[in-house]
């Protein structure tokens, strides 16, 4: 990850605007929780996972990678795909079969 560094201002009450270069970064938006940790005269700021057990924690990761990447390349760039690699991914699909997310994970599993 590349270092993100951006300047903002405290204002009266003591509140501040997280820049969006940050919040991007951390993979955080609209109702998303931050945490400050202070530590030996300096702070880092790391994102807080949702308390959503529903929610997918790979999603808004992924999501901000789109946005970086569309960021970067202008949108015109996305094309739909063509209906030999739809019918291919299908292909693919059926040959997994069903898959039950409440089947237990075989394996180790590490975070």
């Amino acid at each position: 990850m590349p270092v993100v560094e951006e300047i903002c201002t405290i204002t009266a009450k003591g509140q501040t605007t997280v820049p969006k270069a940050v919040r991007q970064a951390l993979g955080v938006g609209y109702g998303g929780r931050i945490a400050f940790r202070v530590e030996d005269g300096s702070v880092t700021i790391h994102a807080l996972m949702s308390k959503d057990e529903n929610e997918d924690p790979a999603l808004l990761p992924f999501l901000s990678l789109l946005v970086a990447d569309l960021t970067v390349r202008p949108a015109d760039a996305v094309r739909a795909i063509t209906p030999a690699l739809a019918a291919r991914l299908e292909a693919l699909g059926g040959e997994i079969g069903k898959v039950d997310p409440d089947d237990p994970i075989e394996g180790e599993v590490t975070l």
